[in-house]
């Protein structure tokens, strides 16, 4: 139970001081009775009006990070019925993947219900890395230079790539890609340009927030230095 000014200003209708007014004036009811400075109310169990409108709680925002398995959809759900990113969170809010990684790729996603964010996170003309590390089989040497050139996908040119190559051996080996964008399938098609085939592709990073040791199939909630590292990170990160 909490106070109907507060509530009134929680719900972002009026602050605290003209909430008082609109209870003072008879414009707030509670389960169909005006309502009286003072008064108590509770969202989940009274029905609170404010000028004959229902008052509706502010969505709390979530942020969590999940280490993606190879085998599951970056999807709310799947018409082929298979294994979603959904099914790998526990939480009582309903929160959506930032962007996306494939069906056979791994590693960081974000998950939120913050529209804003993740629009901006995902958005082309937001400059937010991403970083990958990629098994790949081929040749390596002849494939540097192609690995680094825009490419066209759905009709526009991507920003180049990052790439340094983190192992080498005969016939293949390990690179670190880091992309600006995250078109459809933006690294697999790249290698693919290059006569690379991806083994394993996973990401390891966005921006400096980094997976850790954050083991396969769990997940974790942001802490507020990571939120708000990521709001600044979209926010200064927009293409001229």
């Amino acid at each position: 139970m909490e106070r109907l000014q507060k509530l009134i200003s929680q719900c972002g209708v009026a602050s605290r001081r003209a909430a008082e007014e609109l209870i003072l004036s008879g414009k707030v009811t509670v389960n169909g009775t005006p309502a009286s400075l003072g008064d108590k109310a509770d969202l989940s169990t009274d029905v609170v009006l404010v000028n004959g409108k229902p008052l509706i709680p502010k969505e709390e925002h979530i942020y969590l990070m999940l280490n993606k398995p190879r085998g599951y959809i970056t999807t709310m759900k799947d018409e082929k019925d298979r294994k979603t990113v959904c099914d790998l969170i526990k939480t009582d809010a309903r929160v959506y993947p930032v962007g996306r990684l494939d069906y056979q790729s791994e590693g960081l996603l974000l998950m939120t219900n913050d529209g804003t964010l993740t629009y901006q996170l995902t958005h082309p003309k937001h400059d937010v890395p991403k970083e990958y590390l990629v098994t790949v089989t081929g040749d390596l040497e002849s494939a540097l230079v192609p690995l680094q050139l825009p490419m066209v996908i759905d009709g526009r040119e991507t920003a180049p790539a990052d790439v340094e190559v983190l192992k080498e051996h005969s016939g293949g080996g390990l690179l670190s890609i880091i992309i600006h964008e995250g078109r459809n399938r933006q690294i697999r098609k790249l290698c693919e340009a290059a006569g690379l085939t991806v083994n394993r592709l996973k990401r390891i990073a966005i921006g400096e927030l980094t997976l850790g040791k954050l083991p396969s199939g769990r997940w974790r909630m942001l802490t507020e230095e990571e939120v708000s590292y990521l709001k600044e990170l979209a926010a200064c990160s927009i293409r001229p």
